[in-house]
């Protein structure tokens, strides 16, 4: 939510415009005198992450003034395999979910975009630049292209195996570790029992959680020891970070810790923020109501099956 407003470049004398400020969307003058808009931008695999909606929101303006988008396509960081969590339900639509995608969707940005013309913005005159050697088993590191953080807060690539789980955290009274060097993950709270906490979090398959103290130096806690716990994923095939989180908000809300942060979110001014996180109301409730992991792991799996056949239409790659 820190908004920014662009700005004229002084070498070029361009106009700059901003799309997270007072415009989400570009405008028609935004737009005027140009062909074709060039989208270059390197998604991080999660469905909150702001830049999908935002290649959606161009596609749909460039659709209605009949410009062309060009979608030049970049890795996903953490693979085109295993989408998991739950699928956006569209009556929780924000920008941080405008269509239905698993939290972890698997998808490349030249994929999103073929999503988004075959079921949102048919009309939308599309063209996709393919990468060239990528499969979808791939990791960022393999590619051996250098990190480029997309986002301060998503400073290396082993960030984003974490995130598409982590980022619930956003949505409650738990820190999820901004205002330190290592955002989500690392996590806490002040009133955690950090060794109970791993004691029951080191039943999860695909990573080690390692009891921590950090002192964040903005954001949730500002200059308070939040006791928590470091996540090392030992095994990225096996690892779940959106069953993670949840076990994580299980904990929380059982001690008292984790409470619902109130909106506005994202442009969000009357559903719960971890409702549109979660793009429905059903895992919040469960999550109140002790419901078993299994249970829940059940009904997030169900969900990615469903739309797997959506998933796999809007593939450009192996």
């Amino acid at each position: 939510m820190i908004e920014w407003e662009g700005y004229d470049d002084p070498s070029t004398g361009l106009r700059f415009y901003s799309l997270y400020g007072e415009h989400r969307q570009p405008t028609p003058e935004m737009l005027g005198g140009v062909d074709t808009l060039v989208f270059d931008l390197q998604d991080v695999g999660a469905r909150y992450y702001t830049f999908t909606w935002t290649l959606l929101l161009c596609m749909q303006e460039c659709a209605k003034l009949g410009k062309r988008v060009m979608v030049l396509d970049r890795p996903n960081p953490i693979s085109g395999l295993n989408p998991q969590g739950t699928v956006l339900d569209l009556s929780f639509a924000s920008f941080v979910g405008l269509a239905p995608l698993p939290m972890r969707h698997a998808l490349t940005m030249g994929e999103l975009a073929t999503y988004f013309k075959q079921n949102f913005v048919p009309d939308v005159d599309l063209e996709v630049h393919q990468m060239v050697n990528w499969d979808r088993a791939m990791s960022f590191e393999e590619t051996r292209l250098p990190w480029v953080m997309p986002s301060p807060n998503m400073p290396d690539p082993e960030t984003p195996w974490v995130y598409p789980g982590m980022c619930l955290l956003e949505g409650t009274t738990l820190s999820e570790a901004r205002g330190t060097t290592r955002p989500f993950l690392q996590f806490g709270h002040p009133e955690f029992d950090s060794q109970a906490l791993c004691d029951e979090l080191n039943a999860l398959p695909g990573a080690c959680f390692r009891p921590i103290s950090y002192e964040p130096t903005f954001h949730k806690f500002k200059e308070e020891v939040c006791q928590g716990a470091f996540i090392h994923v030992t095994d990225r095939l096996a690892f779940d970070s959106t069953l993670a989180a949840v076990a994580i908000l299980k904990y929380g809300w059982r001690t008292g810790a984790c409470r619902w942060l109130d909106p506005p979110y994202e442009y969000e001014y009357i559903k719960l923020p971890i409702d549109i996180l979660n793009g429905n109301t059903w895992l919040r409730i469960a999550i109140e109501e002790d419901t078993p992991l299994d249970s829940i792991a059940e009904r997030m799996h169900a969900e990615c099956r469903q739309f797997e056949g959506t998933r796999q239409a809007a593939f450009l790659y192996n």
